[in-house]
């Protein structure tokens, strides 16, 4: 009974402590906002993208440079190697972990990311989704690469129409996840994420910053963003991940950008062909982003452009307000 009481009591004080979080599509400015935000409130940065997790690829997932993290402490940057995968789970696991050594020092996590599924978990827990043999998984990988990522979805849809209605064809990791949920459990994955916990991944209060910069000034960004990779390396930080070996079906290998990096190198199509398709898959992305967030985060403090200093004041007082003023 009396360890009941601390647990009680500890998981009490825990539902005071505040995090930060900083989300928005890729390019819009996330990591320069959450930097400021981590040296004015003495924060440590909690990475929450899925593809930034990954070691090897620093260019091309736009990765916070050396000088970036320099300036405050990073966790969960470049933490596993291309041929592990990170599941929404296993990311969960270790933000916790993280979140809960920040606490202990006694400064403010700021978690940065552009992977709305990591920040719902975050916030809202895990969906009961039962686990999945891998043998399922393996003859779905077989099945996808026969009849191609459209034919797949449409059999997807004939049990999941949800599922597939907010997937695209090119998308096989999760479109192979949704139907593997299916043959395995006999229910739909819109079903299991439809019974959602209620209870957070972690306890604490939770402010959220969405950075939503208007799209055709976004997509500008994402081009010259792209330009600026190839300026700093890119073309050879993808023909080292290529020498690597790493199994194309594993979440490392599908970087934005990367694939078609590796089609030009292996001679199929020119640079200028790869840089553009680069570019529209990146835009793609941003777009799928941008809708997600607007209809699965609940926000706090909406900015209608990309992060720049001009923000800041407005941002500072919202956050200094959510730090200092504890709900009851």
């Amino acid at each position: 009974m009396g360890s009941d009481r601390v647990t009680a009591a500890k998981r009490k004080m825990d539902d005071l402590l505040p995090v930060v979080i900083i989300a928005g599509p890729t390019a819009s400015g996330k990591t320069g906002l959450a930097i400021e935000v981590a040296e004015r409130f003495g924060g440590d940065i909690v990475n929450a993208d899925s593809m930034q997790v990954y070691d090897r690829l620093e260019i091309l997932t736009a990765r916070p440079s050396a000088a970036e993290m320099a300036r405050v402490p990073h966790r969960l940057f470049g933490v596993l190697g291309p041929g592990e995968r990170c599941s929404v789970g296993r990311w969960l696991r270790m933000a916790e972990a993280e979140i809960a050594e920040i606490r202990a020092a006694g400064r403010l996590p700021v978690l940065c990311g552009g992977t709305g599924l990591y920040l719902k978990a975050l916030t809202q827990g895990l969906a009961a989704v039962p686990a999945v043999p891998d043998a399922v998984v393996d003859a779905l990988r077989t099945r996808y690469a026969e009849i191609g990522g459209e034919a797949f979805r449409a059999e997807l849809a004939a049990v999941d129409p949800v599922a597939a209605g907010r997937l695209p064809g090119t998308d096989g990791q999760r479109l192979i996840r949704a139907l593997a949920v299916h043959r395995a459990s006999g229910r739909t994955l819109t079903y299991w994420q439809a019974e959602q916990s209620q209870e957070p991944g972690i306890t604490g209060r939770f402010a959220t910053v969405l950075l939503l910069p208007p799209r055709d000034e976004l997509y500008q960004i994402i081009d010259a963003r792209f330009e600026a990779m190839l300026v700093a390396g890119a073309l050879a930080e993808a023909q080292a991940f290529q020498r690597l070996g790493v199994d194309p079906s594993l979440p490392a290998a599908k970087a934005v950008g990367l694939s078609e990096l590796i089609r030009h190198l292996n001679g199929e199509i020119d640079l200028t062909a790869a840089v553009e398709a680069a570019k529209r898959a990146t835009r793609n992305l941003a777009k799928r982003q941008e809708t997600w967030f607007r209809r699965q985060i609940q926000s706090d403090l909406e900015i209608f452009e990309k992060f720049s200093e001009r923000n800041l004041d407005k941002i500072f007082a919202f956050i200094r307000q959510f730090v200092l003023t504890p709900r009851n």
